[in-house]
């Protein structure tokens, strides 16, 4: 990092600029219905925004983290925005990014790497891993304003409906991260309050923490419970059941885009 990077502090990467000026493209796109086909302007608006939101989340880790103590995350590229600089951008930007096509569910991303030797303090550590999902937090109630202010009525249907779906990825991205489970930036959040001989014993599941929730997820009874929970959520913040499946019905545009939409007023 040269000299004057450095007073001026990190730059923002032009890979993450991009993102974001394909983010606003597309969702001109699908609120002018423009020429493309709205499914298409649909699927490359939730991708791309789901790609800064893996962005932001990943920033805010670092960013909490260099706050606390860790300025190697400077070094690393991390407070650039830029998804290239992570740990491992398969398991940060490709996974869930393929498990929204497949699947319509906020995968958890994952890793800048922090050196968390360098932070003093549990409760430093605590925040460095709940700044992940508490921005996702945030954002689901950013995409959502229009909903809870009452302002979507004049808001064209698919614009609405991709809103939705968004903000549905934001929540279960939330809530999956926020489980206490090793792996995850809930456990992140309790480990440092834990002692150091249970750390040391559930250290070694860490690794598989993701696959044994994404497994249960299969289970028929955990999957109903995970789903009327982020159904209550949406509901608690405005949006409808409706809104979200057409949402998803309008971004997989290979099946055919949605026919006789009605969304609730």
């Amino acid at each position: 990092m040269s000299a004057s990077s450095t007073r001026s502090g990190p730059q923002i990467s032009p890979i993450f600029l991009g993102l974001l000026a394909v983010t606003g493209v597309s969702a001109w796109g699908v609120w002018a219905d423009a020429a493309v086909p709205t499914g298409f302007a649909v699927f490359l608006f939730v991708v791309s925004a789901w790609i800064v939101s893996l962005c932001l989340h990943e920033y805010a880790h670092a960013r909490t983290a260099f706050h606390g103590g860790d300025v190697s995350v400077g070094a690393k590229g991390y407070l650039t925005l830029n998804p290239l600089k992570y740990t491992h951008a398969l398991l940060s930007v490709v996974l869930p990014v393929l498990f929204v096509v497949m699947g319509g569910i906020g995968l958890p991303g994952g890793a800048v790497f922090i050196e968390r030797d360098r932070i003093r303090g549990r409760l430093r550590h605590s925040l460095v891993s709940a700044a992940g999902p508490l921005t996702n937090a945030a954002l689901a109630a950013a995409l959502t304003a229009p909903f809870w202010l009452g302002a979507v009525d004049d808001v064209p249907v698919a614009f609405r409906c991709a809103l939705a779906f968004l903000a549905m990825l934001q929540v279960t991205a939330a809530v999956l991260n926020f489980l206490p489970v090793p792996g995850l930036d809930g456990y992140g959040v309790l480990e440092p309050w834990l002692s150091p001989a249970l750390r040391r014993r559930v250290e070694p599941f860490a690794p598989f923490g993701l696959i044994a929730v994404f497994a249960c997820l299969w289970i028929p009874e955990v999957n109903a419970v995970f789903w009327q929970g982020v159904d209550s959520l949406m509901t608690a913040l405005g949006v409808s059941w409706q809104e979200t499946a057409y949402g998803l019905e309008y971004f997989r545009f290979w099946e055919g885009e949605p026919r006789n939409v009605t969304v609730p007023r």
